[in-house]
């Protein structure tokens, strides 16, 4: 039996400030996501944004709340449930969280009960960063090698523009742009401190050095997360033949004052608006799962700043979550 890990990032326990406040603190404490200074960065955590974030964030995902649960683990478990019944009995699928649960570390227990001879991390990351792929990486490697015994394993690589990735969000892009007819299409990709980009450059002279850093396929963009992002924009705008004048790039969700990836989903939107871009469709193809940052982020949040703006439609592409397609793309790049 072969054991499938799936990872996603992870989520609060419950849409409650105490909750929340435990899930950042543990989150935002990973030296891979905010690489600074130890006891900066634990100052900063623990006595600025966990105290002041918190109470906003449980508001937020109170307003996406399921009845089962959080959106990305609901979600992410119905995947693996599918998953599951596509691989059939050779396989063992499992979820893990790398913050908040299930751990990484309960779920490659689950595994190991099971007995299964090999193990295979998936990483939910089309894009490499990381601070998400690299720390759950990490984690995962951690896990592993402290267990006797244990299998042997190898991680999945970044599936930012494989082919079953790419038809599974055309696929349910298709019905939205077939109802918004939109005069513009935007990508928006979950934001990285720049400083995180220029530290994937192994040589240092490429990465945001020039305009078309990221249109080259070079050695020095290979784990570059702008560069993947770009890719997926142009593989999407590809399959669905969107014109280059009708779609752009942007990234979302930036936190705190150092230079972030540009330009800025939030001030782009209504900049569109007043360009004359009335009917907008947004696509988060850095998620494969809806969350907090698709349902709230963009499709309440950026909706009502579109609207205020003057559009006169806005949709965003649901992620891929369950989809028949992508659970296909799962079932095939867990078995090669």
């Amino acid at each position: 039996m072969i054991g499938i890990l799936l990872v996603n990032l992870g989520t609060p326990d419950a849409p409650t400030t105490s909750a929340v406040r435990r899930y950042l603190r543990q989150f935002l404490s990973d030296p891979m996501v905010i690489d600074i200074n130890p006891v900066a960065r634990a100052l900063l955590v623990n006595f600025v944004i966990a105290p002041f974030r918190s109470p906003k964030s449980a508001a937020a995902y109170r307003k996406v709340w399921m009845p089962e649960g959080s959106p990305l683990l609901v979600h992410t478990r119905n995947l693996a449930k599918k998953v599951q019944d596509g691989l059939g009995e050779r396989f063992k699928v499992a979820v893990g969280m790398r913050y908040g649960k299930p751990s990484i570390e309960a779920a490659v227990s689950e595994l190991l009960k099971a007995n299964v001879s090999e193990v295979r991390m998936l990483p939910l990351f089309p894009q490499y960063a990381a601070s998400s792929t690299g720390s759950a990486v990490a984690e995962f490697e951690r896990v592993m090698k402290k267990q006797d015994g244990a299998p042997p394993f190898r991680i999945l690589p970044p599936f930012y523009k494989d082919a079953g990735f790419i038809e599974a969000f055309a696929k349910v892009a298709e019905e939205i742009f077939e109802k918004t007819r939109p005069d513009h299409v935007l990508f928006s990709f979950h934001g990285l401190p720049e400083r995180h980009i220029l530290k994937e450059d192994p040589v240092g002279n490429h990465c945001l050095k020039f305009d078309e850093c990221c249109d080259q396929d070079v050695m020095q963009n290979q784990k570059c997360y702008r560069s993947h992002a770009f890719k997926t924009a142009h593989a999407l705008r590809k399959r669905l033949g969107i014109p280059d004048d009708v779609c752009s790039v942007s990234f979302q969700s930036r936190l705190g004052r150092t230079p972030w990836l540009k330009p800025y989903t939030d001030l782009v939107i209504p900049e569109l608006v007043k360009e004359g871009k009335k009917r907008i469709v947004v696509f988060c193809p850095a998620f494969v799962a809806d969350c907090l940052e698709t349902l709230e982020e963009i499709g309440i949040r950026a909706r009502e700043s579109a609207t205020a703006a003057g559009a006169e439609a806005f949709e965003f592409v649901p992620s891929l979550n369950d989809s028949p397609l992508w659970v296909d793309a799962v079932c095939r790049m867990a078995r090669s």
